[in-house]
């Protein structure tokens, strides 16, 4: 077992063991309760990604460099939707309103 990524909060960590298991790649979350107690213990209290089977290691590591690059990535602008002219969020896709596909143009 080794560790793959030291999120920097529990849902980090949610987010990326979800990724991982939906990929077929056994992980576990370690540590994830350990914020709670920052100021009292050392410094390393962050909650950890293991993955189970080392053999598993390549393929996570690839996996989390697409998983950091889309956190990084800058938030869309909000669109109206062609459909019914409803203003939507840029981080949806389809509308709300009338489930139209966004369009870029």
């Amino acid at each position: 077992m080794q560790r793959l990524y030291q999120a920097g909060d529990r849902i980090e960590a949610q987010l990326l063991s979800d990724l991982l298991d939906r990929h077929l790649i056994d992980n576990t979350v370690l540590g994830d309760y350990l914020t709670g107690a920052v100021g009292e213990l050392p410094a390393d209290v962050y909650p950890g990604v293991w993955i189970i089977h080392d053999q598993d290691l390549e393929r996570a590591q690839a996996l989390l460099q697409a998983f950091l690059a889309d956190a990084r990535r800058e938030p869309r602008s909000s669109w109206v939707c062609h459909g019914c002219g409803e203003l939507v969020d840029g981080a949806f896709d389809l509308c709300w309103r009338c489930g139209h596909a966004r369009t870029d143009d």
